[in-house]
């Protein structure tokens, strides 16, 4: 059951005392900056004090300080999360991981033992150095950190063909409630020993545990892509293209920007983007020389076939990123018009064009816009409402229409996230979405682990329902 938290000035002294002035934070205007995720949960409380931790020693010395005392204790990595996830607890600690950001790569193992404070782009670039790749690759690469990616089992344009961030966790160090580091896994490929404890961490958004420590696969360096655009005068064909697509072949890129998020792009970009299409793809492939050009034509025949109004694809690198880079600041390009919900709702592929569709639907019964980018190849997508925070009947469709959004993904068989976690904003859609029994074992798991309720309270996982299961 939760403890009732108490602290006060003497008592973060202990903390202070114990970790060093640098590293623990009470002035309450440097607090502010840690309040908030970038999703900027309205409902953010104000920590006592946040912990700049740089060990996992650190760590341990800041959960049992918490525990102690029964205070929340919030990881937290760059602050880039879309749900809610890091958001601040009233009179909690946060626990920051930005000064951990070691990066130790293996080339003969092919794995990279990284701090959970390091920028994807970060270990992106050291692998690179040895002629690896570290694959996950979301929008936000440069500027969101691993330990949040592992968080919320991120994903990102390559995972079509790649896969998410599961896929390359290999070990971690994470310290549990109790203060214990445990080691899990390691730079092992092959390892069935227990039950995979590794993996029940990863996507478990701080409320199990804090990581310290990750072992990561990589992979030889990707290949030169030949990037594909094609524009689609009406959305229907543009996801019966994208079906057509991923039945024959896999890409490694696979994305979609529909009408309100190309407008967008294109006031900030002023790339010659089309502005009326009603939907583009960006995709490609890294396949050798040979085959890519094969891929690359079967896929311009199939969006041909699927009434593309304009195709076409270069092998020019620099060519072919401006256009990935157009779909990169989609989000940041639209938030430009106004204040945004911002969705991660998918499906399974062959219901994607009922998902966007339907949310034309919803955009229209409500005057409401909603710009729908996605990586496709995956069905997962990610719409984008607008409002204006200052309408205040505006913003209240706007909150019913994201109610009218999530409740269609679950409809077609679909999720409520797919790697922006859920949170604390879509925290109330989760016992629709996986069922009362799942929750229960969510819960037992919860309870296991953390049997005071100290990782990240309200996140995922209701309080109220956590005490009546403890």
């Amino acid at each position: 059951m939760t403890q009732t938290p108490t602290t006060d000035a003497p008592q973060l002294q202990e903390l202070i005392d114990a970790l060093g002035a640098g590293s623990v934070v009470t002035d309450p205007a440097t607090i502010e900056n840690y309040r908030w995720d970038r999703a900027n949960d309205p409902d953010a409380g104000t920590p006592a004090a946040v912990v700049r931790a740089t060990s996992t020693e650190d760590v341990q010395a800041a959960v049992r300080f918490a525990a102690a005392r029964g205070l929340p204790v919030v990881p937290r990595g760059a602050g880039s999360g879309l749900s809610g996830g890091s958001t601040a607890v009233e009179g909690g600690i946060v626990l920051s991981m930005e000064k951990m950001r070691d990066i130790q790569v293996e080339p003969l193992t092919r794995t990279a033992v990284v701090q959970p404070g390091a920028f994807n782009a970060e270990v992106k670039a050291a692998a690179a150095e040895h002629d690896l790749w570290y694959p996950p690759d979301p929008s936000s690469f440069e500027f969101c950190s691993i330990g949040g990616n592992i968080a919320t089992n991120a994903g990102g344009l390559c995972c079509v063909k790649y896969g998410v961030t599961t896929d390359y966790v290999l070990g971690m160090t994470v310290v549990l409630a109790d203060g214990r580091a445990v080691e899990l896994g390691g730079p092992r490929l092959k390892d069935v020993a227990g039950l995979d404890l590794t993996k029940l961490f990863v996507g478990s958004e701080g409320t199990l545990g804090v990581i310290t420590e990750i072992t990561l696969r990589l992979v030889p360096s990707q290949r030169p892509p030949t990037t594909l655009v094609a524009t689609f005068a009406t959305l229907e064909d543009s996801t019966e293209a994208i079906l057509a697509i991923s039945s024959q072949w896999r890409p490694s890129m696979l994305e979609f920007m529909d009408k309100p998020t190309i407008n967008a792009v294109e006031d900030t970009t002023k790339m010659g983007l089309d502005r009326e299409a009603a939907a583009m793809l960006v995709i490609q492939s890294d396949e050798p020389a040979e085959y890519a050009a094969k891929e690359i034509e079967e896929i311009e025949a199939l969006c041909n076939e699927n009434n593309a109004t304009e195709v076409f694809y270069t092998t020019d690198a620099e060519e072919g990123e401006a256009f990935v880079v157009a779909r990169r600041m989609a989000i940041p390009a639209v938030e430009q018009k106004g204040s945004i919900l911002l969705e991660d709702v998918g499906v399974p592929l062959p219901r994607l064009g009922d998902l966007v569709r339907g949310m034309a639907e919803i955009s229209q019964n409500h005057d409401v816009v909603i710009a729908v980018l996605a990586h496709a190849g995956d069905g997962n997508t990610h719409p984008l409402l607008v409002f204006d925070p200052a309408d205040e009947d505006q913003k209240q469709r706007a909150h019913t229409a994201y109610g009218e959004v999530m409740d269609l993904a679950i409809a077609l068989g679909g999720t409520i996230t797919g790697e922006h976690g859920v949170g604390r904003l879509k925290r109330p859609w989760l016992s629709d979405y996986i069922g009362e029994d799942a929750l229960d074992l969510n819960h037992r798991i919860k309870m296991a682990l953390d049997p005071h309720n100290i990782f990240n309270p309200g996140a995922v996982l209701d309080p109220a329902a956590l005490n009546a299961t403890g």
